[in-house]
């Protein structure tokens, strides 16, 4: 997986139990897959169309630092699939340790806010990448 973020665990994201907020969680991700998504698909024009399960394994604590991963899982004629983990990173040992995981599917959309193809470019390069992933 390609790290795709970087966040710190603050006090203003903290719930009433003393752990992060899921919500906000929920947010960094959605944010991180979207700026993924659009690089990879070369267009700022994608917006979420599906999350799905989150799986919230560890809590996360005021300082703590997040890492955020992604890859695609699955490149359709208008949508992207990413599969999402997100990692509580410790300072001193350099270990991760995963704290939630999900997938999010995006859309390519238009002006008019309708599924428009991703570019053949894009499509011609994620099979290569494929290609070459199962070659190795």
């Amino acid at each position: 997986m390609k790290l795709i973020n970087k966040k710190i665990c603050m006090g203003k994201d903290i719930g009433i139990h003393g752990n992060m907020f899921g919500g906000i969680l929920m947010a960094w991700i959605d944010e991180s897959a979207a700026a993924f998504a659009t690089e990879y698909c070369c267009t700022p024009n994608m917006v979420t169309l599906r999350v799905g399960e989150l799986f919230f394994k560890k809590p996360i604590k005021v300082g703590n630092h997040i890492r955020i991963y992604g890859d695609v899982s699955h490149l359709g004629n208008t949508s992207i699939t990413l599969n999402i983990e997100t990692r509580k990173y410790n300072l001193y040992s350099g270990e991760d340790t995963v704290v939630c995981t999900t997938s999010i599917t995006f859309v390519r959309i238009d002006d008019d806010g309708n599924p428009t193809p991703i570019g053949e470019t894009v499509r011609n390069r994620h099979q290569k990448q494929l290609e070459e992933s199962l070659a190795n």
